[in-house]
């Protein structure tokens, strides 16, 4: 049976994944693998709104995936734990498997 304590780490667990599941979040993530990034940047690349992708930025700063760091007027962003990738390279597997999968049964 899933006790209390179980369950809060496995709703943890879903909080973070949830806040990853978004491709602009996704996109980002990938973009501040490469370094830190204002939201000015990260605006021009996703190609939406400022507003737009400050509310992304906020869920993965919520989630404890990014962290910010405000100098004069711009916030800069980089990556709380860079090791998150690792879990992108997982998915990609489960993608390339799902390919093959596919391909044979066509």
């Amino acid at each position: 049976m899933l006790d209390a304590q179980i369950k809060s780490r496995y709703e943890i667990r879903a909080k973070i994944v949830k806040a990853m599941a978004h491709p602009s979040r996704m996109f980002m993530m990938d973009e501040l693998a490469k370094g830190e990034r204002c939201v000015c940047e990260l605006t021009e690349l996703v190609g939406d709104d400022v507003s737009t992708v400050s509310k992304h930025l906020a869920v993965l700063k919520n989630a404890g995936i990014v962290k910010s760091d405000k100098r004069g007027t711009q916030v800069f962003y980089a990556l709380k734990v860079p090791c998150i990738l690792n879990f992108f390279s997982c998915v990609e597997s489960v993608m390339k498997q799902n390919a093959k999968d596919h391909a044979t049964l066509s």
